[in-house]
């Protein structure tokens, strides 16, 4: 009798775990068996103060993609993937230089999100500041580049990835 009580706790607890694998499964989405591999991603919010009428503003720079890149003409802050053995401070040092020209000083991370895709692609980005960089700015990769106050970040179309930063950002949340 104590034997056929604890195989049917058993079984229920099987059929319990089955259930929720399987919900798991459904909120993961399509796809996921085949998912690629998460990425680690770096990227800056370089910052700068401007004078106006009611104070000082801040502006970030925003990024656009070219047309020959996947999610094309979407707008990004710089960055990039985090190569092996990099830190994700160095990772971004090379890529603003690669991307911008721009000697940067890392500054604090500010946020760092998981996000995937709809194609099954993962990321992990981390957000960083940057208020202080040598040399000029200089496109070398993207379709534009240019400076925006913090509070016009949701008039653009970003990457999915970055929305909930977007948003944010836009209200003070953050900076």
């Amino acid at each position: 009798m104590i034997e056929s009580c604890s195989n049917a706790a058993r079984t229920s607890s099987r059929e319990t775990d089955t259930r929720v694998k399987d919900r798991i499964r459904r909120l993961d989405g399509p796809g996921i068996a085949n998912a690629q591999p998460l990425r680690l991603v770096v990227a800056a919010l370089i910052l700068r103060n401007v004078p106006g009428e009611s104070g000082d503003g801040t502006e970030v720079l925003v990024c656009q993609r070219r047309a020959d890149q996947p999610m094309s003409l979407k707008w990004e802050f710089p960055g990039g993937k985090i190569e092996l053995g990099e830190t994700a401070e160095q990772a971004l040092t090379r890529e603003l230089d690669e991307e911008l020209g721009i000697a940067a000083v890392i500054g604090p991370r500010v946020a760092q999100i998981r996000h995937r895709y709809r194609n099954g692609a993962a990321i992990d980005l981390q957000f960083f500041t940057v208020r202080d960089f040598t040399g000029e700015l200089n496109n070398r990769i993207f379709n534009a580049v240019q400076w925006t106050p913090l509070s016009a970040l949701p008039t653009y179309d970003f990457l999915a990835a970055d929305l909930g930063l977007i948003r944010d950002l836009s209200e003070g949340k953050l900076l």
